[in-house]
């Protein structure tokens, strides 16, 4: 498919409220959104998107209940360890995106593993935005610019990618699911002139064919980039 877009974020938004309306906990919601999340990935690089990054926990998030907080960090050590593997024969790389502080020690080392058994991948790249924050992303970058002695007069808009958590190209396409129209501090300075969508559909229920909906939206836009264009 011609003209799709490089680099796609999605805000998964929604799982608790798609789980209470089923009379179920929100934990439930979680792990109905985990599975979503992996049939929908490798359903997006098989349109030939090269990078997928998904907001998975929130630096906002440790403020949430601790059952709740215990679970997804549990569910997380669970995916890392066993469903990601088929990431790897996919050839697929698995990054992460975060501060590692307030991460327990089993999070930090299945993310570790999985990132080290699928960094040769070349096909495409999974991105997870885990205890992320933009405005932190944004700090960290500076901090490490400060760091490295480099001439601030002689960095450029596009040198800053380069210090972000990972080195991704900037995001074409934002999605978030659920109804909700705020970026919640996601990927704010990637997402400068990204087009965004946001659907009604909770994130487990944003399948196959409500992608298919959101990117051709995409591909009818006009993407000027700031530009004026002679119709």
């Amino acid at each position: 498919m011609t003209n799709v877009p490089t680099h796609v974020a999605i805000i998964m938004d929604g799982n608790g409220r798609w789980a209470k309306e089923r009379n179920m906990p929100r934990t439930y919601g979680h792990k109905k959104g985990s599975e979503n999340l992996k049939k929908l990935s490798f359903y997006i690089f098989d349109q030939g998107i090269k990078y997928l990054s998904v907001y998975c926990f929130s630096t906002e998030n440790f403020n949430r209940p601790q059952e709740e907080v215990d679970y997804l960090m549990n569910l997380f050590v669970e995916k890392f360890q066993t469903e990601f593997s088929e990431y790897k024969k996919k050839n697929i790389r698995v990054v992460f995106s975060g501060r590692r502080e307030n991460l327990r020690a089993d999070v930090l080392k299945a993310m570790d593993t999985i990132t080290e058994e699928t960094k040769e991948n070349t096909r495409a790249t999974l991105n997870l935005c885990l205890n992320y924050g933009g405005q932190y992303e944004v700090i960290d970058a500076m901090k490490k610019i400060i760091q490295e002695n480099i001439a601030i007069e002689k960095i450029t808009p596009q040198d800053l990618y380069h210090y972000m958590y990972q080195d991704l190209p900037p995001v074409d396409f934002v999605i978030r699911t659920s109804g909700e129209k705020r970026l919640s501090n996601f990927m704010l300075y990637q997402s400068s002139y990204a087009e965004f969508y946001f659907p009604e559909t909770y994130f487990p229920a944003f399948d196959e064919k409500e992608f298919d909906k959101a990117l051709d939206i995409y591909l009818h836009r006009d993407r000027r980039f700031g530009n004026i264009k002679e119709k």
